[in-house]
């Protein structure tokens, strides 16, 4: 009775968060595009504002005093930001820009500067340095590996199923295997969908994501006489299969803020293999937990309350998105 009840507080406790947790909070973008018209010069700007649940995220850029900015278009709202598009004959070059709010999230803030000549700098603001100056602050070039390593580790959908896969596979090698078919399969997508190849929405895309996260948890749940002989046999099939859906889903933190035309590849694969170290640092976590829990509890009970937690999260999830589908 007491381990029936543990795993019910646990897994209340953690659908208590699914709402918060469940789509993780993109980067922002601001875009500066410097113009030259006539010898005068003009600056295009464009502010991506991540959607939240409860509306947008509270971060606004404020750019030097006196600085005046037009609108060029009306406010437009996509499935996952808020678009202001500006114009401004100020200086924004070598100016300071802060991003207020931003010391208050969890996300980041990616800014990408194109000279008239035709040279981008790519610039992260982060949480606790929320300032860029333009006219000293050099463009880092990890710019998206960071982004890459934080959005595997804080798009909990993603992490779910990879401690699910790990939960799942006991023997070393087929848990390698298993992982390195997600990976490849997750990267395929990713790279298709930034080339346009392959487009399709976010929102069904975020249900089914759910849903593979529900099917797991259900085959973790489950003795193994009872499993699937496909999972049981071949999970690495099982996790190809679906880590194509959750590349589209990386995808979307990418159409968001956008690739630079002139460093695409290069952009592309840090993301990509920023995603691949978020998930190791996240499968070394998770080995490390349960080489020091397997003191206090056998694997197969482990494994058991975090399916049952898991399933609980991701039958949310796959109801809400559906829902908001409708």
């Amino acid at each position: 009775m007491r381990t029936h009840l543990l795993r019910i507080v646990l897994a209340l406790f953690l659908m208590s968060g699914a709402t918060a947790w469940g789509h993780e909070v993109r980067p922002a973008f601001l875009h500066i595009i410097e113009h030259q018209i006539d010898g005068d010069t003009l600056f295009e700007v464009l502010w991506k504002q991540p959607i939240v649940q409860n509306g947008r995220l509270p971060i606004d850029p404020v750019f030097p005093k006196g600085c005046e900015l037009q609108d060029a278009a009306p406010p437009e709202v996509t499935a996952s930001a808020l678009l202001h598009r500006w114009l401004t004959d100020c200086d924004l070059s070598q100016a300071t820009i802060h991003i207020s709010g931003l010391s208050l999230t969890l996300t980041d803030v990616l800014v990408q500067v194109d000279d008239a000549d035709g040279a981008s700098r790519n610039y992260l603001l982060r949480p606790e340095d929320p300032t860029l100056d333009l006219s000293s602050d050099t463009a880092p070039a990890l710019s998206y590996l960071i982004i890459g390593i934080e959005h595997l580790v804080f798009g909990i959908d993603h992490v779910l199923f990879v401690i699910g896969l790990v939960l799942f596979i006991r023997d070393p090698w087929m848990l390698l295997k298993t992982i390195t078919a997600f990976t490849v399969a997750h990267s395929i997508t990713l790279a298709l969908s930034v080339l346009q190849l392959v487009q399709l929405e976010q929102g069904p895309v975020e249900a089914v994501i759910a849903l593979s996260i529900l099917f797991l948890a259900r085959e973790l749940a489950q003795g193994e006489e009872k499993r699937s002989r496909l999972t049981l046999g071949s999970p690495w099939i099982m996790a190809f299969v679906f880590g194509l859906l959750h590349g589209l889903g990386f995808a979307g933190a990418l159409s968001d803020i956008g690739l630079p035309e002139d460093s695409l590849w290069l952009s592309l694969l840090l993301f990509n293999v920023g995603i691949e170290l978020g998930q190791i640092a996240i499968i070394a976590v998770v080995l490390v937990l349960l080489r020091l829990g397997a003191k206090f509890t056998t694997l197969t009970q482990t494994a058991r309350i975090g399916a049952y937690a898991m399933g609980a999260m991701a039958a949310f999830w796959t109801i809400d998105r559906t829902l908001l589908l409708l």
